[in-house]
């Protein structure tokens, strides 16, 4: 039989965070983040990163792992995040990947296999020198030369992505978007609910400018002069996230704060949208259309909680008082889990 496996993503700030620790505690479930940034320590209000007060006993995985210095991919999320799912089985619980990074998920529910073509160190580092003196705008011409679908779905800054995609295009002679279409098609190994919640776009884009003024107010400035400090810089991975690169460049010289607060919130909505995108092209998608339920979270998780059980999902593990005990313990004293 295959094991079960949740999903709860959606654009950001679309309120993905309380509605999974609700979700956790219904179905005995702990959280695996597949975010590319609340992995980090030290990067606190630009990921908008969960507060253990906030986690109310649910253990959280894959947070606060990493030190700014370190790299993170899909492969290594990957990797990570099986591993944490594997701990999480073994505890006759139900993991719940929680956050919007699509590949990441897809490369949980579609097992997408890594190892069949390796790095081109060499070739990387030349586009990477490209990058620099050159522009990123010319690495992703040339990915439109060759994959004008990856061009349009991979925002040119995103060099990361630009730069595996024409790897991935040089070691094959293939399209990593007919790659990434292809594995798509492939059957889940798990037995699957994938929720995607969802809002009125205008709502949404309300919700993001409110959320980096509330970063601002709560120290983003400050929690990137830190990591400047510490020696972050822009071609970090870490640094390449939304809300640390803006406000880095702010610290740089290269923008005025209004500068930066104002491209911030336009390609944080920008991403939003790609984000949509992304989901939309999902098969066996759930979407939980927040006006639909009144903006009610209790009503949502209703009728998630419906979907689960048509599934056979929930009820799948039922907690004994011995692991409830033993477990909430274990969370009051250690916090974050770093599975």
């Amino acid at each position: 039989m295959k094991k079960p496996l949740i999903i709860l993503t959606g654009p950001t700030a679309v309120g993905k965070t309380k509605l999974s620790i609700k979700l956790a505690k219904a179905v005995n479930g702990e959280i695996i983040s597949a975010d590319s940034m609340q992995v980090y320590r030290h990067m606190d209000i630009g990921s908008a990163k969960i507060r253990p007060e906030e986690m109310e006993g649910v253990p959280h995985h894959l947070i606060d792992c990493l030190e700014p210095e370190e790299e993170f991919n899909v492969v290594r999320f990957q990797q990570m995040a099986q591993d944490a799912m594997n701990s999480i089985y073994e505890r006759n619980r139900i993991p719940i990947i929680v956050g919007g990074t699509g590949f990441y998920i897809q490369a949980i529910t579609g097992d997408i296999d890594f190892t069949q073509h390796g790095e081109d160190h060499q070739y990387r580092q030349e586009l990477e020198a490209l990058s620099q003196t050159k522009g990123a705008e010319v690495l992703h011409q040339m990915l439109a030369q060759v994959d004008s679908e990856s061009a349009k779905a991979i925002h040119s800054n995103n060099v990361k992505r630009v730069i595996r995609a024409l790897e991935y295009y040089r070691q094959t002679g293939t399209p990593i978007s007919e790659h990434n279409r292809q594995q798509r098609e492939k059957m889940t190994p798990y037995r699957l609910a994938y929720f995607v919640l969802n809002d009125d776009r205008s709502h949404l884009y309300e919700r993001i400018d409110a959320r980096i003024d509330e970063m601002l107010e709560d120290g983003l400035i400050a929690e990137v002069q830190k990591l400047k400090k510490r020696g972050c810089y822009k071609g970090m991975v870490s640094m390449q996230g939304l809300g640390y690169k803006e406000i880095l460049a702010y610290l740089d010289g290269t923008y005025s704060l209004e500068e930066a607060i104002y491209i911030l919130k336009r390609d944080t909505r920008h991403f939003a949208k790609r984000q949509i995108t992304w989901f939309k092209r999902e098969r066996e998608v759930e979407w939980f259309h927040k006006p639909d339920f009144d903006y009610d979270e209790d009503r949502i998780l209703s009728a998630m909680l419906q979907s689960l059980g048509e599934k056979g999902i929930y009820p799948a593990f039922p907690e004994t008082e011995e692991t409830i005990n033993t477990d909430r313990k274990e969370d009051v004293s250690h916090g974050y889990s770093d599975d």
